[in-house]
């Protein structure tokens, strides 16, 4: 099977922080791919912006070796690498002053006409100073976007900030918050199963399942970026975003249509329907630990402490979480998300398990009945797998066995997965949101977190250690276990 490729309209893309690590991990080889699958048209320009000096020259072989490093991806076709250099062009600009913006504007003028596209690859401290320059400079135009990365504040009122500084600039319909696991096959296929097939809606409520599971799980630490990590934590990094947004796309009410404001709409009532976490709740419905050294397939590695070149930390690198939605369909349904580095293994899923049948016609020769249980895979091996009861094959009576139907999109379709980025920049080029936060979602999400930050404060107690290589602290096994339920590190 060919996936079908729909060229995009010409554009310009700028991106700020053009010689940081997403870029050269990320941005740079997800725009080659593209051009190479055919969907740039001749006339598209990729402009490197820095505030360090360099050559064209140097910024192509930057650009060359990031998409000749990357992983998982088939050998590079001469003619294709080529081609996209030729597209590089790099600017010399700084975000607190006013240098090198003449040299931009300069260049960006020759193609005003087309959809023009600044990346803001960049902390968000230089959101502010960054789009103020782009609108005093003139470069913003009606076809122009601006992508603004996680994280969009630490807390409530820091992203108030910033979706304000933001937004002085570019009307909302303009702004594409992005959240790359937004982009990936398996999150859009969770509202194809849904949406799509009349198999699940009707059973997707209180009455037949019996709790989700969402786990978003590192086998690494903070490769690097441990000052940064320090000032964030897991619950900002990964739960505020990636992990409701997750829970958002699984919970929501079906959409009148797949128009962006529409699924918006849907997920920010998620996401309003939170039952809030507090002083009095988050001792019993949060936990929050940090990796001692420990072991990996790779054999020992230090803990964060060791990696952050400090004695001590108060700073969690795993949550663990029971939300609830107060709400009609998941009255009483536990949502439980679980997220952090150095733990057993690399996988993000959601688990959907649903309740066990209310009654057995079977003898007990048949053996235990599980109930049923749908996965969706997210990483690193992108699928679907549920979880069902049959007949063992051949002679002897009624044996049942629990099995999986697995549907593995690399197996089924013999297609190369796109990167999330590679989806994410072409809807930013045709101005499709529905993948990109609003800024009330931001918004509420934060109004969600802030008081499990602000209770785990008061309390002063510190993060659970937990060995480097595990699943996490002992206090997130007894969270979900004494519901009477158990993580599916099996599924």
């Amino acid at each position: 099977m060919v996936a079908r490729v729909i060229e995009v309209e010409p554009f310009d893309i700028v991106v700020f922080g053009a010689t940081g690590d997403l870029a050269r991990r990320k941005l740079l080889p997800a725009l080659y791919e593209r051009d190479r699958a055919g969907q740039l048209p001749d006339a598209c320009r990729i402009f490197g912006a820095s505030r360090r000096p360099m050559a064209r020259d140097a910024f192509e072989a930057f650009a060359r070796e990031a998409v000749e490093d990357r992983d998982g991806i088939e050998e590079n076709a001469p003619g294709d690498l080529t081609r996209f250099l030729k597209r590089l062009d790099y600017v010399a600009v700084d975000a607190v002053s006013d240098a090198g913006w003449d040299d931009l504007a300069a260049r960006l003028k020759e193609a005003e006409d087309r959809v023009r596209v600044f990346y803001l690859a960049v902390g968000p401290d230089l959101f502010d100073d960054i789009c103020a320059r782009i609108g005093a400079h003139g470069l913003v135009t009606p076809l122009t976007r601006v992508v603004v990365e996680k994280p969009v504040g630490k807390d409530l009122a820091s992203a108030r900030k910033v979706n304000a500084a933001v937004g002085r600039v570019f009307p909302e319909e303009a702004v594409f918050r992005i959240d790359h696991y937004l982009g990936k096959e398996t999150v859009q296929n969770l509202m194809a199963l849904r949406f799509a097939n009349a198999l699940f809606e009707p059973i997707w409520n209180n009455a037949h399942i019996d709790h989700v599971q969402i786990t978003v799980a590192e086998s690494l630490g903070t490769a690097g970026r441990a000052g940064y990590y320090d000032t964030a934590g897991a619950l900002r990094d990964m739960v505020q975003n990636h992990i409701l947004q997750l829970l958002c796309l699984v919970a929501m009410e079906p959409p009148v249509s797949l128009d962006a404001d529409a699924v918006r709409d849907e997920k920010l009532k998620v996401l309003k329907a939170l039952v809030p976490i507090g002083e009095k709740t988050a001792g019993q419905l949060t936990v929050r630990g940090q990796y001692r050294a420990g072991a990996s397939a790779g054999g020992a590695v230090p803990g964060y402490l060791d990696e952050l070149g400090a004695g001590a930390s108060g700073t969690e690198t795993f949550v663990a979480l029971k939300a609830e939605i107060a709400n009609w369909r998941w009255s009483g349904v536990p949502f439980y998300l679980r997220t952090g580095k150095r733990l057993a293994s690399r996988v993000s899923e959601i688990v959907i398990q649903f309740r066990p049948i209310p009654h057995s016609v079977f003898d007990g020769q048949a053996g235990p009945i599980m109930a049923n249980r749908l996965v969706i895979r997210l990483q690193p091996d992108e699928g679907v797998k549920l979880w069902i009861m049959i007949k063992d094959p051949g002679p002897g009576g009624m044996r049942l066995q629990h099995v999986p139907l697995d549907m593995s999109f690399a197996s089924v379709f013999g297609v190369r997965n796109p990167d999330a980025y590679e989806r994410l920049l072409m809807d930013v080029v045709r101005g499709n949101q529905t993948l990109f936060m609003r800024r009330d979602e931001v918004e509420a999400a934060w109004r969600w977190v802030d008081p499990i930050l602000e209770a785990w404060r008061n309390s002063r107690e510190a993060p659970k250690p937990y060995t480097a290589g595990t699943w996490g602290p002992s206090a997130a096994i007894a969270l979900i276990e004494r519901d009477g339920r158990t993580w599916a590190d099996d599924a």
